[in-house]
């Protein structure tokens, strides 16, 4: 191979497969956590994998070491510098107008970015002489994560030269700052296990194909049955266009109450407005993009009745058949179809598609062994010992476990009434009695604890983490009780001083709510289902990654495009994409599917309907994205 092409493995065609450059370089890129602590040349220059292991083949037993050697140190620190700069692209947001929270104008908030570029700069470098950059076994571009992790710096590198200070909608420099969001998903690139996840998720996204049919399908039966006939006059007394002209006067509702004066044609506040012959506010079916994006949005049962009520109302019973056929369709048996296609291959793919039923028995058994972990009980009294041994043997007993674990419920359950100082103002009595209740149990707890030291020793009881976790809870307790009985009430009833109380309120039902989980130590059943949910966050920890950083991507990508929209049916105070922090809630609330096609409907509204001056910033209006909308969101 190489003497019929004396250029291969030869990084930038000009760089020697023995350079000394190149080794000093390979050996930057690929020294990760392993017997020595770096990788051998040899693997990779032999066209090995870049992510073999240099530990020799050992098993690490500690997990530290064990995330260390999950990738190189140079990627490990790429990872760093990428949070940093996501943590300062939170801060950057449109408001107010004059643009002092952006990147553009502020110099605070463009040090990261600096800091980004050049490090990720000095990282392709050396992979590039390290590995190359095209053809060589392991290039820098080898694949579409290679292509990314280009665009991202490209785009990055471009931002920080033009600094733009004009940005209207729909610009160039708009898409240059929703690619500069991007950076997020560079660490899709960097950290093997998201990568895994992401390649699976495409992998299956083929599935889809038979909801994107149902909604072609469906969409074009819609338009070709109710499409144009869905519009009508705001002015409900008026049945056909032609006399849809004019002004009438429209009621106002500000409240649902049964005020005085409601639906009084003389005394309800009314709004002189023009008539206007127009299709339902969110959707309509008069050509086949309307019709595939209402019912896409029906895949998830947001709006779908709101759909059926309208059709309903202006077409007939028979109009709504198709919506209903749909629905059942498209998302009881579409989205099932494609979980559990996700599923199979992901059983595939783990090698246990193909295991008979024993096989799968044994291979779930050796994944509970797994998660199955020493008792630390210590051993029974000797004999001569025989008030401790009588001691050991009641802490250990069914009787004596249920009853605290009745105890732990009865403590909850003072939780009934708020624990604050304008409670106390109500009802003095009633919260005095319920925060003696719990003192007593906290003493009742920390008799417990007593007893386990004396009868399994000091040694013994703090072998086992629910003890020591016992004795935190029950500690704090006592602080508690000796905080807010000896010195909060006796300086609240002498010199009126509540401030003190206010914190020993909050405490003490912190505690509380401390010591109501301790319950699933005290049965094995739930201890059992603690311990799986435990297991699975951390077995699902790179998925669960996966997903916070696409997040974070849409949250900035909203911010620049939804950052100044004005309010309306759905956009608000509360769900609004003013900064990073309040985008992450809306998303965080969208994939529960809450609401997010109203969402998407108030964000695409555009000019006229909306603040908009020809060459205006995006930051000087108030107008969203109809086109960005419907990307974003769907």
């Amino acid at each position: 191979m190489r003497e019929n092409h004396p250029y291969f493995d030869r990084p930038l065609f000009i760089i020697a497969r023995d350079s000394k450059l190149r080794r000093y370089c390979h050996r930057i890129v690929h020294a990760r956590w392993g017997g020595d602590g770096s990788i051998g040349l040899g693997d990779t220059m032999n066209g090995g994998s870049r992510t073999a292991n240099a530990g020799g083949g050992t098993k690490r037993n500690n997990q530290i070491h064990e995330l260390l050697g999950l990738m190189p140190y140079l990627d490990w620190t790429m990872v760093l510098i990428t949070l940093i700069s996501c943590g300062s692209m939170l801060f950057e947001n449109p408001w107010p107008t004059t643009g002092e929270n952006l990147v553009m104008f502020n110099f605070y908030l463009q040090i990261p970015d600096y800091l980004f570029v050049l490090a990720m700069t000095l990282e392709l470098i050396a992979k590039m002489i390290a590995d190359g950059l095209f053809f060589t076994p392991n290039a820098l571009i080898n694949d579409f994560g290679g292509v990314m992790t280009v665009f991202i710096y490209l785009t990055s590198l471009t931002f920080l030269i033009l600094m733009p200070k004009h940005v209207e909608i729909n610009s160039l420099e708009q898409f240059l700052m929703i690619c500069r969001a991007m950076r997020p998903l560079r660490i899709y690139t960097l950290v093997p296990h998201i990568r895994r996840v992401v390649l699976e998720l495409f992998r299956n996204i083929t599935c889809n194909n038979f909801n994107d049919r149902c909604n072609v399908y469906f969409a074009s039966f819609g338009v070709q049955t109710v499409g144009g006939k869905l519009a009508a006059c705001n002015d409900l007394t008026i049945k056909h266009r032609n006399e849809c002209h004019g002004v009438f006067w429209q009621k106002v509702f500000v409240t649902r109450l049964e005020i005085y004066g409601k639906n009084n044609d003389t005394m309800h506040p009314k709004v002189l407005v023009p008539r206007v012959w127009t299709n339902p506010r969110n959707f309509n079916f008069d050509h086949i993009g309307a019709a595939m994006l209402a019912l896409f949005e029906t895949l998830s049962y947001k709006g779908w009745n709101v759909i059926r009520d309208i059709l309903w109302a202006r077409q007939g019973p028979w109009a709504v058949v198709f919506i209903h056929i749909y629905v059942f369709i498209g998302c009881m048996i579409g989205l099932t179809l494609f979980v559990g296609v996700v599923i199979a291959n992901y059983t595939e793919n783990r090698g246990t598609a193909l295991l008979t039923v024993d096989q799968r028995r044994w291979h779930d058994l050796k994944a509970r062994l797994k998660m199955a972990q020493p008792l630390h009980i210590p051993p029974k009294p000797s004999e001569s010992a025989i008030f401790r041994r009588s001691i050991y043997e009641l802490t250990m007993s069914r009787f004596f476990n249920q009853l605290f674990a009745a105890l732990v419920v009865l403590n909850s359950a003072t939780l009934i009434f708020p624990w604050n100082v304008e409670e106390e103002e109500m009802k003095n009595e009633v919260l005095f009695i319920v925060t003696v209740i719990s003192a007593a149990l906290n003493l009742l707890f920390a008799v417990e604890v007593l007893l386990k030291m004396f009868a399994f020793t000091v040694t013994g009881f703090w072998q086992s983490r629910r003890n020591r976790l016992d004795l935190l809870i029950t500690g704090m307790g006592l602080f508690w009780i000796s905080t807010h009985f000896f010195v909060a009430l006796p300086a609240s009833a002498v010199g009126g001083e509540s401030r003190l109380k206010r914190f020993t309120y909050t405490f003490g039902y912190i505690v509380v709510i401390l010591r109501f989980f301790t319950i699933a130590g005290r049965n094995n059943t739930l201890k059992m289902l603690m311990l799986t949910v435990v297991m699975s966050m951390f077995r699902s920890f790179f998925i669960i990654m996966a997903m916070v950083l696409l997040v974070l991507f849409y949250a900035y990508t909203g911010v620049i495009l939804f950052g100044m929209v004005k309010y309306g049916q759905a956009v608000s105070k509360h769900v609004n994409f003013r900064s990073g922090s309040e985008a992450l809630v809306v998303l965080f609330r969208s994939v529960t599917g809450e609401d997010w096609n109203d969402i998407m409907h108030d964000t695409s509204r555009s000019a006229p309907f909306c603040y908009w001056l020809p060459g205006a910033n995006y930051w000087e209006t108030d107008c969203g994205n109809y086109f960005g909308a419907i990307i974003y969101f769907c």
